[in-house]
């Protein structure tokens, strides 16, 4: 045989061989992640979807001021840079500003990404009120007997909402490999989800990962007996009035939702969620979530040390981020293409960004530097209206 003929012989077995590794059942999240690569903010008809019913829709009341003040000019270049999508402020509880970019608009859906871990905080948070969860101390053995703790100390939900449960779980977008891949264009959250190894003592050190929160939402299940899907539209969805139904990604048909990523919705009713933050949890004269439960989950755990920067934890609580802006304390919900909810207690004020790409860059704080342009262009907007009726 001819070396051409070897050569040719040995390229044939490679790609029957390669066709028949991507071919086997375990596999079917790698052939998914090649037919559609990346995430994006629009790929949940990719994804069988359970719907959060809107099931009270009332439209957000808009201020007097409702678009009547622009964006200014030195923003439309780093927003038509990140591809933005949509930008919502939200004042003193009515619409202020709004503007939609490509074929967006205020009906349009989008993913959260890993915004929805923060909605499956409150979700948690409900269940606690409603006592399907003791507190936030309880085992987490007590739901899964599979995941005792490590080194004699016991798991808890607390542990799993600060992301310090000590599992081993690669949070890796870029590897096909991962298990955040496998999470995302997989076909079993719970095979993913119950391969995590507990690999030292958990409420050390902050290592964000998604397997956790996934873990969370097993326990929501199981403690309410219903789908995340459908407490989070009875206990939040409904109550705050929310316009639109949202669909929450599943793993497969009548399956589980992807809850550590893929709540779709649009930006006007992303901003509810942080409108229930600014008011402490309660929707006009309803009492939605603890309000003491809210406060312990917007403030970080500083007992743990960050592992990957080997440092306090002072910007992570139960889900929701934390920063320092301009002498504000500002938490938001965070997505990884760039998706944000921002609270802004000063101002009053929500602030929504949508879009398919953030920075690669981060401040000293650890976040994405994108995020000072929407905080800085909100607050210009917001400065506008200092003096006048909003």
């Amino acid at each position: 045989m001819t070396t051409a003929k070897k050569v040719c012989l040995t390229l044939i077995l490679f790609v029957c061989g390669l066709a028949g590794f991507l071919f086997l059942p375990a596999n079917y999240y790698l052939r998914r992640a090649i037919v559609h690569l990346h995430p994006k903010i629009d790929q949940y008809p990719i994804f069988e979807n359970r719907i959060v019913t809107a099931g009270d829709p009332h439209p957000w009341q808009k201020a007097e001021m409702y678009n009547l003040l622009s964006l200014p000019a030195a923003y439309e270049e780093p927003f038509r840079k990140y591809e933005t999508v949509a930008f919502v402020i939200i004042r003193e509880g009515k619409l202020l500003f709004e503007e939609y970019w490509e074929d967006y608009s205020p009906r349009s859906h989008s993913n959260s990404f890993s915004m929805a871990k923060s909605i499956v905080s409150l979700a948690i948070g409900c269940a606690i009120d409603d006592g399907f969860i003791r507190h936030i101390d309880q085992p987490v053995s007590d739901f899964f007997p599979e995941f005792p703790g490590y080194n004699g100390k016991t798991l808890t939900l607390r542990h799993l909402l600060t992301m310090s449960a000590g599992v081993h779980f690669q949070e890796a977008y870029t590897t096909p490999f991962s298990p955040t891949t496998q999470l995302y264009y997989g076909n079993d959250l719970h095979k993913v989800t119950f391969h995590m190894k507990e690999n030292e003592e958990p409420g050390i050190h902050f290592i964000y990962q998604s397997g956790v929160t996934q873990l969370l939402t097993f326990i929501v299940q199981k403690a309410t007996g219903e789908s995340i899907s459908s407490y989070v539209s009875r206990k939040l969805w409904t109550p705050m009035q929310a316009e639109e139904n949202a669909l929450w990604s599943l793993d497969k048909k009548d399956g589980i939702e992807k809850a550590y990523c893929c709540f779709n919705s649009n930006a006007r009713d992303f901003a509810r969620f942080g409108q229930l933050l600014l008011n402490k949890g309660r929707w006009e004269d309803r009492q939605l979530i603890s309000a003491a439960y809210l406060q312990e989950a917007i403030t970080p755990d500083t007992s743990l040390c960050w592992k990957e920067y080997n440092e306090p934890n002072t910007y992570y609580g139960f889900q929701f981020w934390r920063l320092e802006y301009q002498g504000m304390s500002i938490p938001y919900m965070r997505g990884i293409l760039g998706q944000y909810v921002f609270v802004l207690p000063e101002w009053d004020a929500v602030v929504v960004r949508l879009g398919r790409k953030r920075s690669e860059t981060r401040t000293s704080q650890h976040y994405p530097d994108d995020i000072n342009i929407w905080l800085s262009a909100a607050i210009s907007i917001l400065s506008q209206t200092n003096d006048q009726s909003i």
